[in-house]
């Protein structure tokens, strides 16, 4: 059982929950990089990062190397200690390189999606007043036009860009590294982008302590004698927090081999899980739906697979997709897991010892060195097992704030230090934590984070919309989609297809509203609040009445 503490503050208990495991302990005074590759040289001919389609490999020894050059590249490029460097680039092998050669160099490395609209990837520039950006040839024309120092990754040399190798090959050319500077364990070295509990996009300031403290947690029951043992998928962003830590520095850590893929094909992943015998993926609920549901599954030989287990952590997983995966493949292990941006990546799993959850719908126990409580958000108060309220953790992985946004950063981390999740759940009498439900609004499309608050900015930007409102309406392959509760003014001419269209070309595809109901007004609540529940319970119903009726005409 885990530790169950009642503690006294301003006369009140306090209902705290502790891991059942012992604490574990945080190295002081190493760097993130430095911590993932220690050991390095023992794994120097191991493969490390390995291309899924075209097989190209990156060894241990590569990596180490090509951290240390890409640093000092970038030190002779004029980058200092605090300065934040945009990596606009797809899952490719040299992305751990890229991330840890940012860090190394005591920039702060902040990853965009490359599928984003250029308006999305400027207003990432500006709010983290980024002093360089990163990124390929596919994507450099999206970033060209933002007047900062570019570097293409690639063979390819770009007019207006400077090329990866041959900034490389200067760095081996250069004297002495006289710009080096101390860093230290609390300087920042991440800046991934969140949309927090609500509203828009902020940068989230994470120190390398932060990220260090989180894979002790993550990584506690990895012993020696598993290390170099485990393949990974690399399919998940590594753009994301989940990617670059969870997928990247997590296997760098424990010296096993990610096998990168760029984007998800049902065919090239099942290749990719037998050819490169993957043992770990780390998978999104609509590709567990393909996995059950998609025929091209029959078409391979699943006894070769040498699969152990899978995660899902980027939305919640369907109790029926999930015993349909486990009837399909009843030799991989189902393990689900909670996390936040805000705290570093993973909080809660259920991924101990490679087991997975004797509890279906549960998102595991509290993670060493970690603390959780569950107040009522109305009151404030904690509450006892077994009690829904707001999920809230306190450890040495919450974030330092939000970049300049310090009223949004007040709102998440209260003065005791407790990073407020904006998620509702409860603990039971087993220590295993039950995610209900959200406070936040953010949208969950296919695992990715959608800002209602964005969406509705740019609906609003458009002449003929008077108002609107959008809300998540549930859906079996994405999860969640954005739909839009539009009014529109009076003698408007626009269909519902011309106001979708008119934000798809305004944002990335995951945030492209999909469903658009014109309404006469929006409900709102005195305070001038959207009320989101019965704007979508109306929406449900009439989807459901207009099934209905085109069922009847059949």
């Amino acid at each position: 059982m885990g530790t169950y503490v009642e503690e006294s503050f301003s006369g009140e208990e306090e209902h705290v929950f502790r891991s059942q495991y012992p604490p574990v302990p945080i190295p002081d005074k190493v760097t993130l990089p430095e911590f993932v590759l220690q050991n390095a040289e023992l794994y120097a001919d191991k493969v490390a990062f390995v291309d899924a389609v075209t097989g190209k490999g990156v060894t241990y020894s590569e990596v180490v190397r090509g951290v240390q050059r890409f640093s000092k590249a970038l030190r002779s490029l004029g980058l200092r200690k605090g300065h934040v460097v945009i990596v606009v680039l797809p899952n490719v092998v040299e992305y751990g390189i890229v991330a840890l050669g940012i860090m190394a160099a005591g920039g702060v490395f902040s990853g965009a999606n490359p599928t984003s609209h250029v308006s999305e990837i400027k207003k990432q520039a500006e709010s983290a007043d980024a002093k360089l950006i990163v990124t390929n040839t596919t994507t450099f024309e999206k970033v060209k036009g933002l007047e900062l120092p570019i570097i293409v990754v690639g063979d390819e040399v770009v007019e207006g860009g400077m090329n990866w190798k041959k900034l490389l090959a200067a760095a081996d050319r250069a004297g002495d590294d006289f710009a080096k500077e101390a860093i230290q364990q609390n300087d920042l070295c991440a800046m991934p982008f969140s949309s927090g509990t609500t509203g828009m996009s902020k940068g989230v300031m994470l120190t390398h302590r932060n990220l260090v403290a989180n894979l002790c947690s993550t990584l506690f029951s990895v012993t020696r004698e598993m290390e170099g043992q485990v393949t990974t998928l690399g399919l998940i962003p590594f753009f994301h927090i989940y990617g670059i830590v969870g997928i990247c520095c997590a296997t760098l850590r424990t010296k096993g081999k990610v096998v990168v893929m760029g984007r998800f094909d049902l065919k090239m992943f099942l290749n990719a899980l037998i050819t490169h015998e993957i043992t770990f993926a780390a998978i999104v609920p609509p590709i567990i739906l393909s996995l059950v549901k998609n025929p091209i599954v029959d078409e391979f030989d699943l006894t070769k697979l040498k699969l152990q287990a899978i995660m899902t952590a980027a939305a919640p997983l369907a109790p029926e997709l999930l015993n349909a995966f486990e009837r399909k493949f009843p030799g991989v292990a189902v393990q689900e897991a909670y996390g936040l941006t805000e705290h570093s990546c993973i909080t809660l799993t259920d991924a101990e010892k490679g087991l997975g959850s004797p509890h279906k719908n549960s998102v595991g126990f509290v993670l060493p060195n970690l603390e959780v409580k569950f107040v009522d958000p109305d009151t404030g108060r904690s509450l006892p097992r077994n009690t829904p309220g707001e999920l809230c953790v306190r450890s040495q992985c919450v974030m330092q704030g939000y970049y300049k946004q310090v009223d949004e950063t007040a709102q998440t981390i209260d003065r005791n230090g407790w990073l407020h999740t904006g998620d509702v759940g409860f603990i039971d009498d087993e220590d295993s934590v039950f995610i209900i439900d959200r406070i936040k609004e953010l949208i969950k499309y296919k695992g990715f984070q959608v800002a209602p608050a964005e969406l509705e900015a740019i609906l609003l930007s458009h002449s003929s919309v008077e108002d609107a409102a959008v809300v998540p309406l549930p859906d079996e392959e994405a999860g969640e989609i954005p739909a839009a509760s539009v009014v529109l003014s009076s003698g408007a001419k626009e269909s519902e297809e011309d106001i979708m269209n008119y934000v798809a070309n305004n944002v990335a595809h995951y945030k492209k509203v999909r469903v658009v109901h014109f309404e006469e007004t929006i409900p709102k609540s005195p305070s001038g609040k959207i009320m989101r529940r019965l704007i979508k319970e109306k929406m449900v119903e009439k989807i459901k009445t207009s099934s209905l009726t085109k069922s009847k005409n059949v």
